[in-house]
């Protein structure tokens, strides 16, 4: 494991929770804030014992644990993971950009909640996450969290050089079309970005407000981040 939060509020919508980050990313998003946790190593930063004996002592202090990273997705024995710390009696949820859509099939009966990432209009995710293929497999993803039925939200990150204001009204058509009903934009941050190009550009009045405003109508829940 790459590192263990042990309270958040805001990570997991309406609940307080702990965060199990894990290793490996195969995608290089230059606006990542964790890029430190994109390679997956042997040894990891945390041991799973270790995370265990920690939420063994928060149970009664917190409702749930989210899986994030890098990519949970990842990692082979996810599933195995979230039934032990169903176990403890926690919610779960699992912040996702996609990568793996078979695993995040497999996984979906065991998780409570999922926050996923949709980067850009489908054809154009290789521009972001510099692999090509990867819009094909972000919209895998997205469709089998819709029909699931669970809570989710999905949400994507801005930025002026990456997702120009037209685009994101496309995006959100896109998205609509596809009936998704809680979707949230928010602004980039330059908290952990390690490119400079991306963290040197201004943001000002981006996204527009009549921008914004058009997305809004397309959701019956819309929430814009900009801090």
């Amino acid at each position: 494991m790459g590192g263990v939060v042990p309270f958040t509020a805001t990570d997991y919508p309406g609940q307080l929770a702990a965060v199990v980050f894990v290793q490996g990313c195969p995608w290089r998003c230059g606006y990542c804030h964790n890029p430190h946790l994109q390679p997956r190593t042997r040894q990891g930063a945390v041991q799973w014992d270790s995370v265990m004996d920690l939420l063994k002592r928060r149970v009664g202090l917190i409702d749930g644990v989210v899986f994030s990273g890098g990519e949970p997705a990842t990692d082979p024995s996810l599933g195995r993971a979230i039934r032990e710390v169903r176990q403890l009696g926690f919610k779960v949820g699992m912040h996702t950009a996609g990568t793996h859509p078979q695993r995040i099939k497999e996984v979906l009966p065991l998780l409570d909640w999922v926050g996923i990432d949709i980067k850009a209009t489908f054809d154009n995710y290789p521009r972001i996450t510099k692999k090509p293929g990867s819009g094909n497999r972000a919209r895998a993803s997205l469709e089998a969290v819709l029909a699931s039925g669970m809570d989710y939200e999905c949400r994507t990150t801005l930025h002026p050089e990456l997702l120009p204001e037209d685009e994101i009204l496309r995006l959100a058509q896109t998205l609509s079309a596809m009936n998704v009903k809680q979707y949230a934009l928010q602004i980039f941050r330059t908290n952990g970005c390690n490119d400079n190009g991306l963290n040197a550009a201004s943001l000002a009045g981006y996204p527009g407000n009549d921008v914004v405003a058009q997305v809004e109508a397309l959701f019956p829940t819309f929430t814009l981040r900009r801090g």
